[in-house]
């Protein structure tokens, strides 16, 4: 059954007025408009709603139940209402990301902190996962954020935001290749162990690709799916690895591990992606949380690799 809005309206007016004339001076028009509107609803319920007593008018039993309703419906507009409001004023809401490992730290510092912190009422989703994983969870709407690195073109992902991101030599402090000349030469890597990602993340590609461009193999030493394990392999000296400098900035900072560029033209024109869906509309949140970790995130800021 359709029930028009607006003469539940003067329906409940009516009743809580306690008379046709006072609820037409409250609703602000002729009270012959208000008793057509009330006798239409009694024919679509088949049913009087109200009675006259010598205090006035008052509901009928079906008139109770109609009043019921009318307060509910009231209430759950009211909540919606509010509950847009806050949403609209970024006080609610899920905000879905799946990352890379490597931009976890810069991600969790203080970007996301000062989010956070910000819109507290903001719920944040975050889900680590390789490139094509990422790609899959913005493409099938599991997640409004993706962060990658290194480009993968695919029909349905837009490129928020790219930030070039040289692969560079992440090495021991006292390594040979720390003091060698820049750029360093694939070759010149051949011949050091290295600490590299498993085959099919994306980082490792893009490895074997210059490698077997360059007729050389990578003296793999250690192979892994954990980003701390990488790092950690480098500052205890076991090896050395390939990886964009945000991914070390802790251990840069720290003069823990020293960054050296690659002559490799696919190393140096690496990049950083914020990506979402082509056509999804994003909420406020998730626009907002986009400007704000594009504005903060070393990931997504040009600068020297070596500091």
């Amino acid at each position: 059954m359709d029930i028009p809005h607006q003469r539940l309206v003067y329906f409940r007016v009516t009743v809580e007025s306690g008379s046709l004339r006072k609820a037409a001076a409250r609703l602000d028009i002729a009270p012959s408009a208000v008793s057509r509107q009330i006798a239409l609803l009694e024919t679509a319920f088949e049913a009087p709603l109200l009675e006259r007593t010598p205090r006035g008018i008052r509901p009928t039993a079906v008139g109770d139940m109609v009043l019921d309703y009318c307060r509910q419906r009231g209430a759950l507009d009211e909540q919606f209402i509010a509950s847009l409001e806050a949403h609209q004023r970024l006080e609610t809401g899920t905000i879905s990301l799946v990352v890379g490992e490597g931009f976890i730290d810069d991600l969790i510092a203080a970007p996301l902190k000062a989010f956070a912190e910000r819109y507290r009422g903001v719920r944040l989703d975050i889900q680590q996962a390789g490139t094509d994983e990422i790609i899959e969870s913005v493409v099938e709407d599991r997640a409004h954020i993706g962060l990658m690195f290194h480009e993968r073109v695919h029909p349905q992902i837009r490129f928020w935001v790219s930030s070039g991101q040289p692969l560079l030599a992440i090495c021991p402090r006292d390594h040979p290749l720390a003091t060698l000349p820049e750029p360093l030469s694939l070759e010149t890597l051949s011949e050091a162990p290295m600490a590299l990602w498993k085959v099919g993340h994306g980082v490792r590609r893009l490895v074997d690709e210059a490698f077997q461009q360059a007729r050389l193999r990578p003296r793999v030493a250690m192979e892994t799916n954990s980003m701390a394990v990488l790092r950690r392999a480098v500052v205890a000296g076991m090896a050395i690895t390939l990886l964009p400098s945000f991914a070390v900035a802790d251990e840069l900072g720290s003069q823990s591990v020293v960054a050296r560029r690659v002559a490799c033209a696919s190393f140096q024109h690496s990049q950083a992606h914020m990506i979402t869906r082509v056509g999804r509309r994003q909420p406020l949140a998730s626009l907002k949380l986009l400007r704000h970790l594009s504005a903060w995130m070393h990931a997504f800021r040009h600068h020297d690799p070596r500091r």
